[in-house]
């Protein structure tokens, strides 16, 4: 297991929707409570989230979402001008999101292992390490 991980926003929702690859995340998370690994997240995932449910749900279940969210063992990264030139650089090598390119630069940057289930991020694998949940079909 490594010792330092991105969670991209697809991570969370895994755990969070219950999708294939919960086992995999609540592993993760464990590991992170007991302190046997670190998580990270880019704060851009919050945005994610936030209006991915709103849209779903609602306001009241977008911010019980992030409320809920926000309580495990994440340290939440807020882009630096660092992150976004490394975003940047990445943005203009790959076919990446605006998000997925800051989830990207945090991983790159911190020599994290990126939790996702992004199809997009395959191209990556040279640059940054990555655990591949299962992608939605």
């Amino acid at each position: 297991m490594a010792d330092l991980y991105v969670l991209d926003t697809s991570a969370i929702l895994t755990y969070t929707d219950q999708e294939d690859g919960v086992v995999e995340v609540t592993t993760l998370l464990e590991n992170a409570r007991f302190r046997r690994c670190r998580l990270e997240a880019c704060s851009i995932s919050l945005m994610e989230i936030y209006y991915i449910t709103l849209r779903a749900s609602g306001e009241d279940q977008a911010a019980r979402l992030v409320a809920l969210i926000k309580s495990w063992p994440l340290i939440w990264v807020y882009p630096d001008e660092k992150i976004l030139l490394q975003a940047g650089r990445l943005k203009a090598s790959y076919r990446l999101s605006v998000a997925d390119a800051l989830i990207a630069a945090v991983a790159k940057l911190h020599k994290a292992c990126l939790v996702h289930k992004d199809p997009e991020f395959a191209a990556m694998s040279e640059v940054i390490p990555l655990l591949n949940l299962p992608f939605k079909k």
